[in-house]
């Protein structure tokens, strides 16, 4: 049985800005892979995040110390949670998948990460943590409604359900990498450094994705494909690391968690605002239900280690 750890009440403007931040991703990314199509847009925006806070983190931390094994589950970690789910997404995305739908699917990580450690971990799961699932997926139903090609079709549906699966495990194996610095009495993995060696790992791979499926083609929109990889890169990734930290230094990683049940609404408007997204009352009920399943499930004050671990370390939003 987990010991319940304490969480302090978050500040609110900076809590409000992380909000903007994540939901941003979810307006940026479409656009982006509009532009520049989904693997070359990851690409190029891991490359400027991770030589942005590879700079900064050699002037706020030092000299990097993350060596051998450590080194290299932070490294698998950043494939799962900035390559697996970030690729998934994105080619949902092209498929047709909206940035609303794309913010709920992420929405319910904290709950379903809480739900895989206890399966896989054998860790206390309480039946408000089932019952706020079982609520978000009848929301995510209710919002993908009888026709799922609006949604991307069946591809995009599975492409967004897969990213879903891989942001929750790339948040349980944080634990991996946590607990084999903990075996070895060494402090935990800097973030900063953390966060560029999981940018700088997804380069590889998403580059040679990008060169064998995508090629070399011209740009339609150069405007749009600039700013949008931009912003992911540097206010996505790097701003929202910066915010995140301090959320987790004012009010606990459990406190900053409870913020993901607010950001499918926050997405859902700013959709209209960028994209003239409107919804109709089913997927404004789903909706709803979906942000009160997020919400019971991560319940504010009342929080297990489980649920305290279910906020990405690494500032990957959208």
């Amino acid at each position: 049985m987990t010991t319940p750890l304490p969480t302090r009440a978050l500040p609110v403007v900076p809590a409000a800005a992380f909000v903007l931040v994540w939901c941003s991703g979810y307006i940026a990314g479409p656009a982006a892979v509009e532009a520049l199509e989904p693997f070359t847009s990851l690409t190029v925006r891991f490359v400027l995040a991770a030589l942005v806070t590879a700079v900064l983190a050699r002037r706020l931390r030092g000299p990097m110390r993350l060596r051998g094994a450590v080194l290299g589950r932070v490294a698998v970690v950043g494939l799962a949670m900035n390559g697996a789910v970030f690729a998934l997404m994105y080619l949902a995305f092209d498929a047709g998948m909206g940035a609303t739908l794309a913010s709920l699917l992420h929405a319910l990580s904290p709950v379903l990460t809480a739900l895989l450690a206890g399966v896989v971990l054998h860790e206390r799961l309480t039946r408000v943590q089932v019952a706020g699932f079982v609520l978000g997926v009848v929301g995510v139903v209710l919002v993908l409604g009888p026709d799922v090609d609006e949604a991307g079709g069946p591809v995009g549906v599975v492409l967004g359900l897969l990213s879903l699966l891989a942001l929750s495990l790339g948040t349980l194996g944080q634990r991996w990498y946590g607990a084999g610095v903990r075996d070895v009495d060494t402090a935990p993995p800097d973030p900063w450094w953390a966060a560029t060696v999981q940018f700088a790992v997804c380069v590889p791979p998403l580059g040679l994705l990008a060169v064998l499926l995508e090629g070399v083609h011209s740009v339609p929109d150069v405007r749009l494909g600039v700013v949008s990889v931009l912003w992911l890169a540097l206010v996505n990734s790097v701003a929202g690391l910066l915010l995140l930290g301090s959320l987790v230094r004012s009010g606990g990683a459990g406190a900053s968690a409870s913020l993901f049940f607010v950001c499918p609404p926050v997405t859902a408007v700013l959709a209209f605002l960028f994209f003239g997204d409107t919804l109709g009352v089913r997927e404004v009920a789903g909706i709803l239900v979906a942000t009160v399943g997020v919400a019971v499930a991560t319940g504010v004050g009342r929080r297990s280690r489980a649920d305290v671990e279910n906020v990405p370390s690494a500032p990957s939003q959208g």
